[in-house]
């Protein structure tokens, strides 16, 4: 048995569905919290319902649930925008220069790379489409490939997007306000005072350290790729014939004939782009990246989709092809906001934070948060969700050592995005597009993990 068989059958073993581990994590949670944080002078039933109610307060928080929408909306746009003719037509027209492993390797990764800081959702399904295509480009001309490698670096723009411009973290707390509303009841007023407004993305995204990371990752990982694609041997695959229908409706009759008009949808796709430009314009002054909130992300992302796509048929074709990917987060979101709760409201964030201050200095703290974001990341597959979680955490830990909030936030994205190349959860719906299987990827997932974690590291140090 190789080392990834031992390594993806050791996962499945250990790790049950992420929805399980949610729950497991919320009996966890409750746990230390009973155990760490019980008043002397309330009894053990008695505090265990105050618990419950902190969950509860925690799951039904209105601010939360607006950021699992807000979440859910960015990776289905993002899917249904993969989906349109336009980026199928970038698809093939690159495919055409994938004659050889290496290339294809390296082109399908860079591509992927780039598109992923851009949406993670659209980054996903992109470098699914596109592996998979190149593979039937090779079959279709006889070019010896190793489908795994193209596969696994369809899925490299999941180590990137964090740090991107849909990254949860970066997205929300360039949201006014948000920071203070997330450390009410944690920091005092005084602290929570001097708090910003907001940390836009020119201090996360279009930060010294985080252009440097993206820079490194935009060309290393596909010459990483490149190279060990001229190293590797092609191996031999099938894949089934794609047989999607693409047939239209005929005898289109009535207001029906609004639902298939092209002239239709792009009247309104128009007006979101006049009203999206207007807003960078007039409101954000030409600042493009104040702009990216996960608000105007996600408007952004419905006018592209609207106006790509044929007409409403077709984007609520693809919208339904879409929608079963959020279901994660639908589901899971709700028990990472309960565990926020019974942390804010129990103390357990102070105490956390509190060791992490004792154990931490202004060059050790990064890489903690780092190393530390990574290990949740693969109990909680989620950006956003471990933002709930973790969050909290980060920034007080940061403002009780006086250390930048950015790098501090920056640190937990890098680490977050690290572990998808070990955690096989995001990846399903790539497996599910090219056909291959967790254990065939894992290895060259698992070489640009390393990769990336050497990148990530190094640049926490240097700036």
């Amino acid at each position: 048995m190789s080392f990834s068989e031992k390594y993806s059958k050791l996962f499945k073993y250990i790790l049950p569905t992420p929805f399980t581990i949610a729950v497991i994590l919320t009996f966890l949670t409750f746990l230390i919290a009973l155990v760490v944080t019980t008043p002397p002078n309330i009894s053990i039933t008695s505090y265990s319902i105050d618990l419950l109610k902190y969950w509860e307060d925690g799951v039904w928080n209105s601010g939360l649930m607006v950021f699992a929408l807000q979440m859910m909306l960015m990776l289905v746009l993002g899917h249904t925008l993969a989906l349109t003719i336009p980026v199928n037509k970038i698809i093939s027209s690159a495919v055409k220069s994938c004659d050889s492993t290496a290339k294809s390797a390296a082109l399908v990764t860079f591509l992927t790379v780039l598109v992923s800081l851009f949406n993670w959702g659209l980054g996903l399904i992109f470098g699914a489409i596109f592996a998979r295509k190149v593979a039937e480009h090779a079959k279709k001309n006889l070019i010896p490939l190793n489908y795994p490698l193209i596969g696994a670096a369809g899925y490299s723009g999941l180590m990137v997007w964090h740090g991107g411009l849909s990254g949860s973290s970066l997205a929300k707390v360039a949201e006014n306000n948000h920071l203070k509303e997330m450390m009410n009841g944690i920091l005092n007023e005084i602290q929570i005072s001097s708090l910003p407004e907001k940390i836009s993305y020119w201090e996360t995204v279009g930060s010294s350290m985080n252009i440097s990371v993206m820079l490194l990752l935009v060309i290393l990982l596909p010459l990483s790729m490149y190279w060990i694609g001229k190293k590797s041997k092609s191996i031999d695959f099938s894949i089934s014939e794609n047989k999607k229908n693409l047939a239209t409706k005929e005898n289109i009759i009535g207001a029906e004939k609004l639902d298939y008009s092209r002239l239709f949808s792009i009247l309104f796709g128009g007006i979101l782009f006049v009203y999206i430009f207007h807003k960078i314009i007039v409101e954000y002054e030409w600042n493009v990246l104040e702009f990216f909130t996960p608000n105007n992300i996600n408007l952004l992302l419905f006018a592209l989709a609207i106006v790509l796509h044929k007409n409403f048929t077709s984007f609520l074709n693809a919208i339904d092809e879409s929608i079963s990917g959020a279901s994660g987060i639908l589901i899971q979101f709700p028990l990472y906001f309960g565990i926020m709760g019974i942390m804010r409201s129990s103390g357990l964030v102070n105490e956390i934070s509190d060791f992490f201050v004792q154990i931490s200095n202004s060059t050790t703290y990064p890489i903690f948060t780092f190393l530390s974001a990574g290990l949740v990341n693969i109990f909680v597959p989620s950006g956003g969700g471990q933002w709930a979680v973790q969050g909290p955490i980060i920034i007080q830990a940061a403002t009780d050592l006086g250390l930048s909030l950015p790098k501090s936030i920056l640190a937990l994205a890098y680490g977050d995005q690290l572990t998808n190349m070990l955690q096989p959860f995001w990846a399903l719906p790539l497996l599910g597009i090219t056909e291959l299987k967790a254990k065939e990827i894992l290895p060259y997932t698992l070489f640009l993990m390393m990769i990336g974690g050497i990148i990530f590291v190094s640049c926490l140090l240097i700036f």
